[in-house]
């Protein structure tokens, strides 16, 4: 199986939040992880963001493994005018609409999509994906 992970996701790895342990039991479930590019961009900026020193620190390197674990999708011209057409339709944040449009990408029927932010799950189920998290 093949499981999509949010940027949100992953934030709960590093940061205790609600639903933190949700989060680490889900990426558990699958041996096949896959995720954007852009997940390492929006998950260093939360957390430098949020942690400070050593926990920063660990936090990165942690996030390091994470994504050397997953397969990384490129985002490219293709991906890029999906996700406008996903933003225009449905009226989600650029950012959620690259992550929705790299999942599409991977072209997997009922793609298990896992994010826990409730926007982009909404977007996420009204394409198709059977969401989990949010």
């Amino acid at each position: 199986m093949t499981t999509y992970v949010d940027s949100s996701t992953l934030m709960k790895r590093y940061v205790s939040e609600p639903d933190s342990a949700t989060a680490i039991a889900l990426l558990a479930t699958d041996q096949v992880l896959v995720t954007s590019w852009l997940t390492m961009v929006e998950v260093r900026r939360n957390l430098a963001r949020l942690l400070r020193g050593s926990a920063l620190t660990t936090a990165r390197r942690q996030l390091v493994a994470d994504l050397d674990a997953m397969a990384l999708v490129d985002i490219d011209e293709s991906t890029c005018s999906s996700a406008a057409q996903i933003a225009e339709n449905l009226g989600v944040r650029s950012i959620d609409s690259i992550h929705l449009a790299t999942a599409q990408r991977l072209l997997i029927p009922a793609l298990p999509f896992i994010t826990f932010d409730h926007r982009q799950a909404q977007a996420a189920r009204s394409l198709g994906f059977g969401v989990l998290g949010a």
